[in-house]
């Protein structure tokens, strides 16, 4: 597979659990092929909307390897490293290496707030380790360390560090990052309320959360204002607006799940300590829900699904 190939929209897969908290592989593949026929680039597992923090290593490489099978190459599949300690980052990435991923979305150093030295040595340590391509997720508003400018300088000369998921929320910061560095690091939006805002700036691609249950709109979203189409794209997302809120909310698991419940594309099962949503929190995401598919818009005819390939 071209290893070129950070552009378009990647959605954050949720993990699907059973009520008994084990992993619910079908619905995992359900709500995978859902993403393949609206037309996604990519597949980013094992990530904060994958409720990482709450997976075994075991069941992270159990849903990498299953991922790939049911992705059979049809688009390249980001593993998630977000660990406390290099060397488990660095086993973690040879072993999705090893599996088949075709690249690594990796975060800072976890629970300790690493010098922006350590966290340059964390990367690099991982990128010399391993041949995938790597994006690095840069949020300093849920992870506190926030990878600058100048550190990005020092990263640049690690060939596979050739990304970077965008999520602190300044969006004049794809414009500074385009500006000192061109097309060295390939920009994904984060951020799911401001993305629109962001493929405008030139931001490459986008690592989505309410894909998971509106996988057509986000797609044709991305695709609209990379077509220059700028007028349907805002028409898509201000109809989608109170949906991607869920996307910045500290239960943003529970909510984009529940909202997989109402489009057939995932479950509700969480793994504590999260706990499904109840009461009048329950009610009121659930009328942004059922809102939003009262007016569900139709979608712009070839906006959204699988690009056929030209011989």
């Amino acid at each position: 597979m071209n290893k070129d190939f950070w552009a378009g929209v990647f959605p954050a897969i949720t993990t699907k659990f059973t009520a008994e908290e084990e992993l619910d592989l079908d619905a995992c593949n359900k709500g995978i092929e859902a993403q393949l026929e609206a037309g996604v680039d990519g597949i980013v597992i094992g990530g904060s909307l994958g409720e990482a923090s709450t997976l075994s290593e075991e069941e992270k490489f159990t849903l990498l390897a299953e991922t790939l099978k049911t992705v059979a190459g049809r688009v390249p599949v980001i593993f998630s490293i977000a660990e406390q300690a290099t060397r488990v980052a660095v086993y973690h990435a040879k072993k999705a290496e090893e599996l088949g991923a075709s690249g690594l979305m990796l975060l800072p150093p976890l629970r300790y707030y690493a010098s922006p030295d350590e966290t340059v040595a964390y990367f690099a340590t991982v990128a010399t380790n391993t041949a995938l391509p790597i994006m690095i997720y840069n949020n300093p508003v849920d992870y506190k360390i926030h990878v600058t400018l100048d550190m990005f300088t020092e990263l640049e000369k690690y060939p596979n560090i050739s990304a970077v998921k965008e999520s602190t929320r300044d969006i004049s910061n794809i414009t500074r990052m385009l500006n000192r560095f061109g097309d060295r690091f390939k920009i994904f939006t984060g951020v799911d309320p401001i993305a629109l805002e962001s493929i405008v700036a030139g931001a490459h691609g986008w690592v989505a959360g309410l894909v998971d249950a509106f996988p057509k709109e986000t797609v044709a979203i991305f695709r609209l204002i990379k077509a220059g189409r700028y007028d349907e794209a805002i028409a898509i997302n201000r109809w989608f607006m109170p949906l991607l809120d869920l996307d910045i909310h500290a239960k943003l698991v529970q909510y984009i799940k529940l909202a997989e419940v109402a489009t057939g594309t995932g479950t509700e099962h969480v793994r504590a300590p999260r706990l499904k949503l109840s009461g009048k929190e329950r009610e009121q995401v659930q009328k942004v829900i059922d809102d939003a598919l009262a007016v569900r818009p139709e979608l712009p005819e070839g906006s959204w699904g699988v690009v056929a390939e030209v011989s």
